[in-house]
């Protein structure tokens, strides 16, 4: 059997194509059949395969090299990734107690926590953290934080005494002790849709406390004077499973806000309960890149939360946004009789921190990191 090349013109290219492949398979078989691996039959072989994919189209073959190529790098890219853990309900309902729970609440036992310690060495923590951040993914976006990181010590001992977060300053973000709704409408909204079922399961909470004096699960804070109670679903970027077992739906809520903490040692979710005559502590939180979100439950008169010297009252249904890096306190002065103060408190991010910056900032401040 002999090759003849056709004339390769664009009316007659299928047909080309056709013949070739037909001319190359009943060459192979013939030669397979007969097993007669001649020179001059080797020779034409590959004189026949040289020219099929001559006659093939020179842009559908480099597109299709770029795609595999493509595929083979994404393959190996994700590879090399660790992948995060994400904690569904069902597997929540069934998983057992988590270690390191006393009374149902998440203490943090490690030295090196970033949000629980003071130590020098802190920001060449953080500083470490961020490099091998960039090195798996990229140095993109990171000027703020990597800004911040270099110059915390400054930023943090300059700081007026007003605004003073004790971890972490991000630089450049707007400063304010109190925000809007709209700063995260979506969450505010969803929030206050859901203030029954919230409100529903609080009060199944509470009615354990006329058995006992501190419950399974809450736990107790100081205070100057009075009794400040608290019922964490997530503390400090870590899920409590016993106490969201006993919040399902509050839970399930949680899932579906855009912009809740829930991976970083700066994220927190429960349920706090002032008795009448408490006084919280003038005090600051850790950073500036969340904004806290007390939805109110029960709000009893003479309620009030004063953030960098200015009062706001909590309303039933209602969300209160706030920069809790500011100086704040909370007291609850109303008589006996109205019952405790009740909010669902829940951190989100600060609205003019960034995609690319919260990715980083879930990397470098991951519980237990």
């Amino acid at each position: 059997m002999v090759w003849v090349p056709l004339r390769t013109t664009r009316t007659d290219h299928l047909a080309l194509l056709y013949t070739s492949k037909n001319s190359f398979t009943k060459m192979s078989l013939e030669w397979l059949m007969d097993w007669s691996w001649s020179l001059d039959g080797l020779r034409d072989f590959i004189a026949t395969g040289i020219q099929s994919f001559r006659d093939c189209d020179t842009t559908a073959l480099t597109a299709v090299a770029c795609l595999l190529v493509l595929f083979v790098w994404y393959c190996y890219h994700v590879g090399r990734e660790q992948p995060r853990t994400y904690v569904t309900v069902n597997s929540l309902m069934q998983s057992s107690d988590a270690s390191g729970l006393q009374n149902g609440y998440a203490y943090c036992r490690s030295p090196e926590c970033v949000r629980c310690t003071r130590n020098d060495g802190l920001n060449q923590k953080l500083y470490h953290n961020l490099q091998e951040y960039a090195k798996r993914y990229s140095w993109s976006g990171m000027g703020r934080i990597h800004k911040g990181i270099r110059e915390q010590g400054r930023y943090l001992n300059s700081r007026p005494s007003i605004q003073k977060p004790e971890v972490f300053f991000l630089p450049d973000l707007p400063t304010m002790p109190y925000f809007s709704r709209d700063a995260q409408k979506h969450d505010v909204e969803l929030l206050e849709r859901n203030f029954h079922t919230i409100l529903c399961e609080f009060e199944t909470l509470y009615k354990a406390f006329s058995n006992c004096s501190l419950p399974q699960g809450w736990k107790m804070n100081s205070t100057p004077s009075g009794e400040w109670f608290t019922f964490y679903l997530v503390n400090q970027g870590t899920c409590v499973p016993k106490n969201c077992r006993k919040c399902p739906r509050t839970y399930r809520l949680l899932g579906s806000l855009r912009t809740c903490i829930g991976n970083n040692v700066f994220g927190n979710a429960c349920i706090s309960v002032l008795t009448p005559g408490t006084v919280i502590a003038e005090h600051y939180g850790p950073t500036n890149i969340r904004i806290r979100c007390h939805l109110g439950l029960k709000t009893p008169s003479n309620c009030e939360l004063v953030v960098g010297g200015e009062p706001q009252c909590w309303a039933e249904g209602r969300c209160l946004l706030f920069d809790d890096s500011f100086l704040h306190t909370a007291f609850h002065e109303g008589p006996p009789e109205e019952g405790p103060r009740v909010i669902f408190m829940v951190d989100l991010w600060h609205p003019n921190v960034a995609a690319a910056e919260r990715q980083a900032l879930d990397f470098i401040f991951a519980p237990g990191r």
